[in-house]
């Protein structure tokens, strides 16, 4: 009896000491931002910051001082340098982003270690979400299918991304896709306490994002200039 005592008690000490390391994270820069998403039973606080400072990142990352920081131009070539195999994660990520990855990395269900395509869980109830509610319904369908038939990877799905990256502007469930999939799942590759966070970032001014007009009535839309 005493026995069962002890490793019931043992039990019930590492459950609750799991809930507090999943708590942990309190270091919300972004809280006063709209939500990105809306999908049940995840956290949404938590991923909500983690697209925001990823935002950050890769404006501050590639603006570089030239003119005005441009979000759009930033989705583009954060999509082609991970696809293509360019992306070079610890030249842009923020210590901040690392401590957010780090709670991400708690989050149930969200990763798969075992896949060597991508550590991103293509069944988890995030990329179910975001794979309903996706505003290009070619870009809905195609991701759809590459999940339903287990071929999904960021390598098949990338290229359709392409020509649409300033879709996510507009498209949040787009954008925390990429942010997941082409970012986030690829910092479990590196070794971030060999990289140098010393410098300088520049906050994003999220309300001077340029419009963006409907892929269709865009005559520049998937043209390299």
């Amino acid at each position: 009896m005493k026995s069962k005592i002890t490793t019931l008690t043992f039990l019930l000490v590492i459950t609750l000491l799991s809930c507090n390391q999943e708590s942990q994270f309190k270091d919300f820069k972004y809280a006063d931002k709209p939500e990105t998403i809306t999908c049940d039973g995840v956290n949404l606080k938590l991923l909500n910051e983690a697209l925001y400072s990823f935002e950050n990142d890769i404006i501050t990352h590639y603006h570089k001082g030239n003119g005005t920081p441009r979000l759009d131009q930033a989705y583009s070539q954060i999509i082609r340098n991970s696809i293509y195999g360019r992306l070079k994660i610890e030249d842009i990520a923020s210590k901040h982003t690392v401590n957010v990855f780090e709670a991400l990395k708690k989050e149930d269900n969200l990763w798969d270690a075992n896949n060597p395509k991508s550590h991103l869980n293509y069944n988890s109830k995030v990329l179910n979400c975001i794979a309903n509610s996706l505003k290009d319904t070619s870009l809905k369908t195609t991701l759809n299918a590459l999940i339903s038939t287990n071929s999904m990877a960021p390598k098949l799905f990338g290229p359709a991304l392409v020509s649409k990256s300033r879709n996510a502007l507009n498209d949040k469930s787009l954008a925390m896709y990429i942010t997941l999939d082409l970012f986030y799942a690829k910092m479990f590759d590196i070794d971030f306490s060999k990289v140098n966070f010393e410098r300088t970032e520049q906050k994003v001014d999220f309300n001077a994002v340029p419009s963006i007009k409907n892929p269709a009535e865009d005559p520049h839309a998937g043209h390299n200039h």
